[in-house]
């Protein structure tokens, strides 16, 4: 009948805390390393405060007196520039060049290492030679051979451009010439301008007397025109080449040429060209043109 007179609240059915100490009466150590780490970062914190403070009031304490009026702004600093070409007429190789081919030799500058040298027309295939079995610095390799044209340049609208590259001695020089219409092949001097002027005579329209084999190398045979000229139309344009390979085709032929094509019997037609040859017939622009 004791054990029934006990309340539920009475204090003997309440156990002791284990957490609040251990049998020694001492608080555990976690909470004490918890206490004293949020401490330290708490005061990291307020001189991080302090001294946001500080400068902000050390900012604001200096006096901003604004500039005169009519007073000139600060000149805005200019890029730097860069290389321009230098005069290289003392340059060994053009001393060596103007002692043996003399007036035929011109300017020569060189811009960032690049040595350019201007030779007249007619002296064109003896310098190219003579670099060529220079025995100090041959140059045994023609890198390249282009043109450039500029329209405004009525007596030599054209200039060749050719770039020579000496294996052995590691050098480079280019040679450019101003022309009418036509130069001396080079063809004899390095068999590799072959194809180079091919090309240019193709795009350029240059002719190279005593080239073995100039004909077209990328246009077809009967193309009119010269597309890399700078007066060269940048629209279509109506010719002999297509009246003949692009023929008026009506919707049924149209039908049929798609047929085939899904079929893999005609993959090379190319029905798109016709449609924009329609496009430009019709005087409509597929996008705008500069000015």
């Amino acid at each position: 009948m004791a054990d029934d007179t006990k309340q539920p609240g009475s204090d003997e059915n309440k156990t002791p805390d284990a957490s609040a100490s251990d049998p020694s009466g001492e608080p555990q150590s976690p909470k004490i390393e918890t206490a004293s780490a949020d401490a330290e970062k708490a005061s990291i914190v307020e001189d991080a405060k302090a001294r946001v403070a500080a400068v902000k009031e050390s900012l604001a304490a200096k006096p901003t007196t604004p500039p005169p009026a009519g007073a000139p702004k600060p000149p805005v600093k200019k890029k730097e520039e860069g290389p321009k070409p230098t005069d290289a007429s003392s340059h060994p190789l053009v001393q060596k060049l103007k002692g043996k081919f003399g007036e035929a030799i011109g300017e020569a500058s060189e811009f960032v290492g690049q040595l350019s040298v201007i030779v007249s027309s007619d002296q064109i295939v003896s310098v190219c030679d003579f670099l060529r079995t220079d025995s100090e610095t041959p140059f045994d390799y023609l890198s390249d051979l282009t043109c450039v044209h500029y329209p405004d340049r009525k007596q030599t609208p054209f200039e060749m451009v050719y770039n020579l590259y000496s294996i052995p001695a590691n050098e480079r020089v280019r040679l450019k010439v101003d022309i009418s219409e036509e130069v001396e092949s080079v063809t004899s001097v390095w068999p590799a301008a072959n194809w180079l002027e091919r090309e240019v005579f193709d795009l350029f329209g240059v002719h190279f007397n005593k080239h073995p084999d100039l004909r077209r190398l990328l246009l077809p045979m009967d193309w009119e025109g010269y597309p890399l000229r700078k007066d060269f139309p940048l629209e279509f344009i109506e010719n002999a080449w297509t009246e003949k390979h692009l023929p008026e085709m009506t919707d049924v032929q149209l039908e049929q040429l798609h047929q085939r094509r899904a079929y893999g019997l005609e993959m090379l037609s190319v029905p798109q060209e016709r449609v924009m040859r329609d496009i430009f017939r019709g005087g409509k622009e597929v996008m705008p043109k500069d000015k």
